[in-house]
């Protein structure tokens, strides 16, 4: 069997040092043996189970890059990195660590007071609390500018009031980070970042799971906030407004990862293709005998490669505080164009055969499609490149 790590042949960067390599192979295999084997029930009920949060704190593969004396292990955006492309190469990715630990725990790392940081992140670590953010609203997508949740000052209290939606682990979730206007009249300066944990609080709802094209496993939910009551010291950072410069410094981080997810479905892609073809006949020979598949297969893994290695840099140029805005832009545009039509082309190897859901490139196909959607889509990411030249 072709493995996907297998597919491109680069050489290991220098990131990925002896226990980043560890940890890799470590979740490689807690993934396929815990995850992996009850993945098609948790797209049947569309949310990963529970107590998979739980396990999954117990194996370590929660907040790796957390300090350890906040419950972390300690490690950088390295280790989250490899714990990312294992989702991918197992086809677990669905199952909504990625942002709980690289998206979620920095806010409250980066922003967060000593007192908010001991009190939520090793909590965090154990999956005792699942993390999401909620930024996108009904009518505010990538406009963060356009939110329209507020978060209104009384007494030694916030009240807040709004929807939020397409909220990732938002079913599970019981520490959210919102995105609200504690001042609307001063626009994108009137944005703070306040986190509510919803076991705690009156006048949060969660409405529906999203039925979603693909990441089936992953619940994705609307979200109401009433009147809910958060004391003023769940606000992150030191003083109201601060939120959208929150938002901007750590989006280069997401969108970072968001390349990271697609190489690893690339490769993924690119492995089972190569094994199908090898093996499926059609007109007396294999597919792989045809000129047509191997000019196709050249092609993508000659892209595939070069993405690898501009993925490798960006998390080389992350580690050193040198991803730029720009640069991280390009990584999450770039990478989830090409994921998309690598999942197309494969796709269309298998003839007929890709388009059944019993293997794994109809998933990958449907799975790969947000991916130019969600943390900025493509077409913003585009502007924020142009305006670098």
């Amino acid at each position: 069997m072709t493995l996907a790590s297998e597919v491109i042949g680069t050489p290991l960067p220098a990131w990925r040092s002896d226990d980043v390599a560890m940890l890799e192979d470590m979740a490689m295999r807690w993934l396929t043996d815990e995850i992996a084997p009850h993945y098609e029930r948790f797209e049947k009920q569309e949310m990963v189970d529970r107590e998979s949060w739980t396990k999954a704190g117990e194996a370590g593969l929660l907040c790796a890059s957390m300090p350890e004396e906040y419950g972390g292990s300690g490690g950088s955006y390295a280790h989250e990195a490899v714990i990312i492309e294992a989702l991918g190469r197992t086809g677990t990715d669905g199952f909504g660590i990625a942002l709980h630990n690289a998206i979620v725990a920095p806010y409250i790392l980066h922003y967060g007071s000593e007192e908010q940081k001991q009190r939520w992140l090793p909590r965090m670590a154990t999956g005792e609390l699942v993390g999401a953010i909620a930024m996108t609203e009904p009518g505010a997508g990538s406009d963060l500018q356009g939110v329209k949740t507020t978060a209104k000052k009384d007494g030694n209290h916030y009240l807040i009031n709004g929807s939020k939606t397409f909220i990732t682990n938002g079913q599970h979730a019981n520490l959210i980070i919102v995105v609200a206007k504690t001042d609307p009249a001063k626009g994108a300066k009137g944005t703070s970042l306040m986190v509510v944990e919803t076991d705690e609080v009156e006048g949060f709802e969660r409405g529906r799971n999203l039925d979603k094209i693909g990441l089936k496993a992953n619940d994705t939910s609307e979200l109401f906030f009433n009147d809910v009551r958060i004391p003023t010291s769940n606000m992150l950072g030191t003083e109201e407004g601060q939120g959208f410069i929150q938002l901007m410094e750590q989006l280069p981080q997401e969108r970072l990862l968001i390349a990271n997810q697609a190489i690893a479905m690339i490769e993924r892609a690119l492995a089972v293709t190569i094994d199908y073809v090898k093996e499926r006949k059609a007109f007396g020979k294999a597919v792989i005998e045809f000129q047509n598949t191997q000019f196709k297969l050249a092609e993508l893994k000659s892209e595939a490669t070069m993405a690898r290695v501009f993925v490798d840099h960006c998390v080389d140029q992350h580690l050193k505080g040198e991803l730029t805005t720009t640069t991280a832009s390009m990584a999450k545009y770039l990478l989830s164009d090409l994921q998309c039509r690598v999942a197309d082309e494969c796709l269309q190897l298998f003839g007929g055969y890709g388009y059944m859901n019993e293997y794994p490139i109809a998933r990958m196909f449907r799975d790969a499609r947000v991916q130019r959607i969600y943390g900025g889509t493509n077409e913003i990411m585009k502007l924020l490149i142009a305006r670098s030249l």
